[in-house]
């Protein structure tokens, strides 16, 4: 969001060296948090050695598949970021200088407003009352989301596509907040760190091959068409993981807002 405003106001370089201080300040503070590894000291406590690395990722994978809405979450994710990063992170530059006849100034305005969104969608979940239906609404949030990306190849004015990517920032950002605590709350501490990394590498799996295929795509498909692919394949494919994870079912079984869910969770969902 920083960045963006700092582009628009004073130049790329700028923001180059704001966001390299915001990475030095965020590594130092990195640097001053207590290390502590819950796996050595289950270990430890049942008198066994530390697994060997194939193990622990033998482990990952096999807790995620048995749990069903994990495992739909991270598949809807596949999908979801495949359809949507290659036109978002490719195309839109070529919507504000085609469309909208601006500059770099603009399209760095129109993503400061994603990051506002992102802010505000953050704050918003993070200071109300954790949902009863976290599984629906964290779906929900990223599948309606994307709906209005598929306006993006009919934007008139500025105003338009900032107001689009505003709300995109705002329903991404809570759907990522209730994310988050998810896997905190109902994954296995000594698991956790696997999960996570699993969890980075199969959402992200598939955006540099989306990345890659939204420039030649452009041969064959119209710039509206391929928003509106980007906007409508997540609610798609969100409501199929919606229905084949059972979210309705597991959130109501597992309620978290009076009281955390047991960590020890492993069956199937």
């Amino acid at each position: 969001m920083t960045a963006g405003f700092m582009v628009a106001a004073l130049s790329p370089a700028h923001a180059i060296i704001g966001v390299a201080l915001v990475h030095l300040l965020a590594l130092m503070m990195l640097r001053r948090i207590p290390k502590k590894d819950a796996y050595n000291a289950i270990a430890l406590e049942a008198g066994q050695a530390k697994p060997g690395i194939i193990r622990q990722l033998r482990e990952g994978v096999g807790y995620t598949v048995r749990t069903r809405w994990l495992l739909w979450t991270l598949l809807f994710s596949v999908i979801s970021v495949f359809t949507f990063i290659g036109p978002f992170e490719v195309l839109l530059p070529f919507i504000v200088s085609d469309h909208l006849h601006g500059d770099a100034k603009l399209f760095s305005f129109a993503l400061a407003f994603f990051g506002v969104g992102s802010a505000v969608g953050s704050l918003l979940i993070a200071s109300a009352k954790f949902p009863r239906r976290y599984l629906s609404l964290m779906t929900a949030c990223w599948c309606l989301g994307t709906l209005p990306l598929a306006l993006v190849g009919y934007v008139e004015q500025a105003w338009m596509l900032c107001a689009i990517l505003l709300a995109f920032g705002i329903t991404d950002a809570v759907g990522m907040v209730i994310w988050g605590t998810l896997l905190q709350r109902r994954v296995p501490s000594h698991l956790l760190g696997r999960i996570s990394s699993l969890d980075f590498f199969v959402s992200l799996a598939l955006m540099p091959l989306s990345m890659a295929v939204a420039g030649p795509l452009t041969h064959v498909l119209s710039l509206q068409s391929i928003f509106i692919i980007a906007g409508l394949a997540s609610p798609v494919f969100g409501a199929i993981a919606w229905w084949a994870g059972k979210f309705a079912r597991d959130e109501v079984e597992h309620p978290l807002i009076d009281e955390p869910a047991s960590v020890a969770e492993g069956e199937l969902r």
